[in-house]
C-alpha cells in the first residue's frame, strides 16, 4: 500500500480507502448495498490487512446506520485506522436539520460522534454546497469544533471551483481552520474535474480524495455495449448516479478497459482505479464493495502500474471536450500555463495532436 500526504496537512493516508456507503441499506441507499455488522467487520479485517488506514462514512448514509455499523466494527481498535464523515444533508424534516450552519453543523457532528462512537473525527467533510449559510459561519462552526477536539481536518465535497476558492479565501482571512482537502467525483467515465477541482487542488495544496471511481460500476466491465447489465446491478436497482451524458463514449471507453485489463490479465476494475491513481492531484480512492471479491480486486489496484502508452490510450478514449475558456488557453497560451493548468491541458494537447496526426 503507498502511502501519501493529504494536500498540505502533516497527515499520512492510503492510497487506498474504505468507504461505508454499502453499509446499513436503508432508504435510498439500498440500491448501493445492504451490509451488515458481520460483513462490514471482515472487509474492515482485509483492508486492514493490506494497509488501509482511512475510513469513510457520512450521516446521510442509510440515515446514519453507515456510521453506527462502521463505529462498532472499528472499536477498540487501532488509533492509526482514521475516520472521515460528513455534514451538510438533511438529518430529520425540521428547518434547521440540514445545511450548512453552526446550528446544524455543531449537531450534527454531536449526533455523528455518537453513533460513531468517538470523541472526534479525524477529517470532517463539508458535504456540500450551501450557498443560504455564509462560508463565515461555517468555518467559524468548524474552527469551534477543532478547538473543542471534535475534529482533527476539515474538508469540502461537491464544491464548485469558485465555491472552494470564495471557502477557501475566507479561511485564510480570518484566520479560521482552512480545508486540507476536497473529496469529488472523477473516473474515466467523466472527467469534468480536470476543468476546474483538480487544478485547484494542485494551485491551492488541497489532497484529492477521489468518490465512486468506477462510475459506481459502469466501469467494472459489466456495462458494455450490446450487453445487458446484470440484474444486481446499481443502475438496475435505480440509483441515480452518476449521470452518464455520453453512452457511446462511455461504451469506447470500457472497450480500451477491457483490451488493457487483458494486456496485464486482470479486471478493467482495477485498470480503471489505477490510472486515477497514476493522475496528477489525487491522493487516495474512496473504494467500495459489496461482495468480498469485489473488495479484494480493488484493493490489488494499489500495486498495479500502468505503462505511459496504456495512460495515453484512456486519457484519449474519455477525453473531456476542452469548453471554453480552455480551448483558447490551449491555442493561445500554452507557453505560460502552469503545473495546475496541466492536469487538463496536457492530456488534451495530447489527445489534439493524436487526432491531427490520423487525419
Amino acid at each position: 500500500m503507498q502511502y501519501r500526504q493529504l494536500g498540505r496537512s502533516g497527515l499520512k493516508i492510503s492510497a487506498l480507502n474504505f468507504g461505508s456507503v454499502t453499509f446499513g441499506g436503508q432508504g435510498d441507499f439500498a440500491a448501493t448495498g445492504n451490509i451488515d455488522v458481520s460483513e462490514a467487520t471482515r472487509m474492515v479485517d482485509l483492508c486492514v490487512e493490506h494497509g488501509v488506514n482511512m475510513f469513510d462514512t457520512a450521516d446521510a448514509y442509510s440515515g446514519g446506520e453507515a456510521e453506527e455499523i462502521l463505529g462498532h466494527v472499528l472499536k477498540g481498535r487501532s488509533r492509526e485506522l482514521l475516520v472521515t464523515s460528513k455534514v451538510r444533508f438533511p438529518t430529520g424534516k425540521g428547518p434547521n436539520e440540514q445545511g450548512l450552519s453552526r446550528h446544524h453543523i455543531l449537531n450534527a457532528c454531536e449526533d455523528s460522534l455518537r453513533r460513531l462512537g468517538r470523541d472526534h473525527i479525524d477529517l470532517y467533510y463539508l458535504h456540500e454546497w450551501d450557498g443560504l449559510t455564509p462560508v463565515e459561519e461555517t468555518l467559524e462552526a468548524l474552527q469551534t469544533l477543532r478547538d473543542q477536539g471534535k475534529i482533527r481536518y476539515a474538508g469540502i465535497s461537491n464544491f464548485a471551483g469558485w465555491q472552494a476558492m470564495k471557502l477557501l479565501s475566507a479561511a485564510e482571512r480570518d484566520r479560521l481552520i482552512t480545508p486540507v482537502s476536497e473529496q469529488i467525483y472523477y473516473s474515466l467515465e467523466a472527467r469534468d474535474a480536470e476543468y476546474e477541482l483538480l487544478p485547484l487542488a494542485v494551485d491551492q495544496g488541497l489532497g484529492v480524495q477521489i468518490w465512486s471511481p468506477l462510475a459506481c460500476g459502469l466501469l467494472t466491465g459489466k456495462y458494455r455495449r450490446g450487453k445487458t447489465a446484470p440484474a444486481d446491478s446499481r443502475r438496475i436497482s435505480g440509483w441515480p448516479e452518476p449521470e452518464v451524458r455520453n453512452l457511446e463514449k462511455l461504451y469506447d471507453t470500457v472497450e480500451v478497459l477491457v483490451e488493457i485489463a487483458e494486456e496485464h490479465d486482470v479486471s478493467a476494475a482495477r485498470v480503471a482505479l489505477a490510472w486515477l491513481l497514476h493522475k496528477p492531484g489525487v491522493t487516495s480512492l474512496v473504494i467500495g464493495a459489496r461482495k468480498e471479491s469485489q473488495l479484494l480486486d480493488n484493493l490489488a489496484a494499489a500495486s498495479l502500474r500502468l505503462t505511459k502508452a496504456q495512460i495515453a490510450r484512456l486519457d484519449d478514449v474519455s477525453a473531456p471536450d476542452l469548453v471554453y475558456p480552455y480551448w483558447h488557453q490551449q491555442r493561445n497560451a500554452f507557453d505560460r500555463l502552469s503545473e495546475a493548468d496541466m492536469v487538463l491541458h496536457g492530456p488534451a494537447k495530447r489527445h489534439r495532436e493524436a487526432l491531427e496526426t490520423k487525419k
